[in-house]
């Protein structure tokens, strides 16, 4: 009799999970990562070599009747103008995201951090590629930003660019994703009840 009770709670455990080793996985999203990146990449790149062709020597454009000033200025600090005079660090600490995020997306399952991640690498590589081509030498170049809000040089906000604006949101995505318990590899994170169990 001793042995059959023991025997018993046993099968729910193993039912459990069999059930949750037979669920098919989410399919893999490094497809969507790999198109919106270049995406951001390009925008932000174009924008930058058209500031620098119009804006650039030039009193800023007001548009939007002054909600948006089009106002060129060379950062050589992180987003948003932080950190000014740590180029060398920035970049590096640019090149090991953007190795992360690659490493960590032959698991990526998930929609929504495939665009997060997505718009991070995209921005990251934007500000990245300025940092080692513009002057005023590799790893010391400084940021193009040319978006001003409320007022002209960042008086009221930082002056920005695309690739600042697409690490922003791609964050703001992430964070979202945590929130709502999901992982980057399409599982959902959820509180184990082990202990009540037992």
């Amino acid at each position: 009799m001793s042995t059959e009770s023991n025997a018993e709670p046993a099968e729910p455990a193993e039912v459990e999970q069999t059930s949750a080793a037979e669920k098919p996985l989410p399919p893999k999203r490094v497809l969507l990562l790999a198109l919106i990146a270049p995406v951001v990449f390009a925008l932000d790149l174009v924008t930058k070599i058209v500031a620098v062709q119009q804006l650039e020597g030039q009193p800023p454009i007001e548009l939007l009747g002054g909600l948006v000033y089009l106002s060129f200025l060379r950062n050589s600090g992180a987003a948003f103008g932080m950190a000014e005079g740590y180029t060398v660090v920035l970049a590096l600490i640019a090149c090991g995201v953007v190795g992360f995020i690659l490493w960590i997306a032959r698991k990526l399952r998930s929609v929504g951090w495939a665009i997060g991640l997505g718009l991070v690498l995209g921005g990251a590589l934007g500000n990245l590629a300025d940092r080692i081509f513009r002057g005023p030498g590799p790893l010391r170049g400084h940021v193009v930003d040319f978006i001003s809000v409320v007022e002209p040089y960042g008086a009221f906000f930082p002056v920005f660019n695309v690739a600042d604006s697409a690490i922003c949101v791609g964050g703001a995505v992430i964070v979202l994703m945590a929130i709502m318990q999901r992982d980057y590899d399409g599982s959902r994170v959820e509180k184990k009840s082990v202990g009540k169990n037992a």
